[in-house]
């Protein structure tokens, strides 16, 4: 019995003993290393003394053998690896998919496996884009394993979590597509690859250049008639390290359907430089050249200069475009001048082009009562008042209760001088008029009393010459 015991004690312990042995074997196949395309990676050959010979292999075949020197083999990737020296690990660089596999490090009866488990991740357009374009992203993973299914987490730039779309999805290919990329969003981004079975837990980091606009897409400037403008792009290529050259133009129009005019086009070469050239003389304007903005001053804006103002980025036949759109304000009076005691007139506060639901026009008496304050409708481009007194008003155009732009004006009593020249004027052009009127009568009359004068003479002239030729004919008779 006690020698049944001591077997059975023997074997539970042989039995341990090997169960112990083999969990970091099954853990170390559980968990592969994980290589990235593009990439290099080191596989490790542990507990091999330095002065052994080492001889690396994938799946069989000879990659490099160590002792003095190396010695080539014939692997797929024998020129893009390399053994070190000291710690006889193998250096495998700019990894390919096809590169993962078995590889063996053998010295003497040591042996030690390791499997590679690969993956590749491409960005489209090589992870340059201009703004408002969607990534799509491709991840592919080879492994002499059988592929595990990822689960896939996507971090931004700003370390946010970025949920995609899934175009495709197998073992071998995961086709994921973003969201409309913004300007701001350049930067470093992060796919986080997991697996239970086998134990894969990875970042793969990838760069995300988007070039474009600080500006918004569309963006609404207001302006006073004959003050100087100033419209501005700021482009983000330096921001970014854009390293690629693209071009740009300008342009401007009145109206939606009305004709398109180039005030300029420009372009950045790969490095950096700005170049631009004036293309219009429609009207007067400025080309300022500050770093990484395409700026236009407009020294006088005129109520004709608003309208849509377009810069455009083109690179690789693509284009991502920002517009400003310039409204223009100015007052009127009718009539125009000092205003005589007890007479009209009308103000009128105009903009270039309809205004936004949340604006308007506004027309205020300075320190004048409610009555007089006129606000204008929804989508009306003017507002009048009438005025009957003098004083200074003030128009201004107002966005969601912020005074964006103000014009006043300055109503002026006419003096009392004024206004007997004005009676004294009116008194003698009345008086004009009358004497005109009665030059016109008596003129009138003394053509007609020339007239008749003239009628009774030629009458008279006919009949004497009528009793001429009868006395003649009597003096043949006889």
């Amino acid at each position: 019995m006690e020698s049944c015991s001591t077997v059975v004690s023997t074997t539970l312990a042989v039995f341990l003993v090997l169960h112990l042995g083999l969990i970091p074997i099954m853990a170390q196949q559980n968990k592969p290393e994980i290589g990235i395309a593009g990439q290099e990676v080191i596989l490790k050959c542990r507990d091999i003394p330095h002065e052994k010979r080492v001889t690396w292999k994938y799946d069989k075949a000879v990659i490099r053998s160590f002792e003095d020197t190396q010695y080539r083999g014939k692997a797929a990737m024998t020129d893009r690896s390399e053994i070190n020296s000291n710690s006889k690990h193998l250096r495998v660089l700019d990894l390919r998919l096809s590169d993962a596999g078995t590889y063996t490090c053998e010295s003497g009866s040591h042996r030690v496996s390791i499997s590679l488990h690969v993956f590749k991740l491409t960005v489209s357009y090589d992870g340059h884009f201009l703004s408002n374009e969607v990534p799509e992203l491709t991840l592919m993973q080879n492994s002499s394993h059988t592929l595990p299914d990822l689960s896939i987490t996507l971090f931004n730039s700003n370390n946010s979590i970025v949920r995609p779309r899934i175009l495709e999805k197998t073992r071998q290919k995961y086709i994921l597509e973003l969201k409309q990329l913004e300007a701001t969003d350049s930067g470093t981004w992060m796919c986080h690859v997991q697996s239970a079975s086998p134990l894969i837990n990875r970042n793969i980091s990838f760069d995300v250049k988007v070039l474009g606009f600080q500006n918004t897409d569309l963006e609404r400037k207001y302006a006073t008639a004959d003050s100087t403008v100033i419209l501005s792009w700021h482009l983000n290529f330096r921001k970014i390290k854009w390293k690629e050259g693209f071009t740009g133009q300008l342009n401007w129009k009145q109206q939606e359907s009305a004709t398109v005019h180039e005030l300029l086009d420009f372009n950045v070469t790969a490095r950096g430089e700005q170049h631009e050239t004036k293309k219009s003389s429609h009207f007067q304007f400025e080309i300022r050249k500050p770093e990484s903005t395409i700026e236009l001053k407009l020294p006088k804006v005129h109520f004709n200069h608003s309208g849509q103002y377009q810069c455009q980025l083109a690179y690789n036949r693509r284009y991502v475009q920002s517009k400003i759109e310039l409204v223009v304000m100015k007052v009127s009076a009718n009539p125009a001048g000092p205003l005589p005691r007890g007479a009209e007139m009308t103000l009128t506060c105009q903009v270039s082009s309809p205004l936004p639901s949340n604006a308007h026009l506004l027309w205020e008496r300075v320190n004048g009562t409610q009555m007089d304050i006129k606000k204008s409708k929804q989508n009306e481009v003017k507002v009048e008042v009438n005025v009957s007194a003098a004083g200074l008003w003030n128009c201004h155009l107002i966005e969601e209760n912020d005074k964006k732009i103000s014009l006043n004006y300055h109503v002026e009593e006419a003096p009392v001088w004024i206004i007997y020249v004005i009676i004294g004027a009116s008194i003698g052009g009345s008086v004009l008029v009358f004497g005109l009127a009665c030059l016109c009568i008596i003129s009138g009359i003394s053509w007609q009393r020339r007239r008749q004068r003239a009628k009774r003479m030629a009458r008279a002239r006919q009949h004497l010459l009528e009793n001429k030729t009868c006395q003649c004919q009597h003096r043949l008779n006889k």
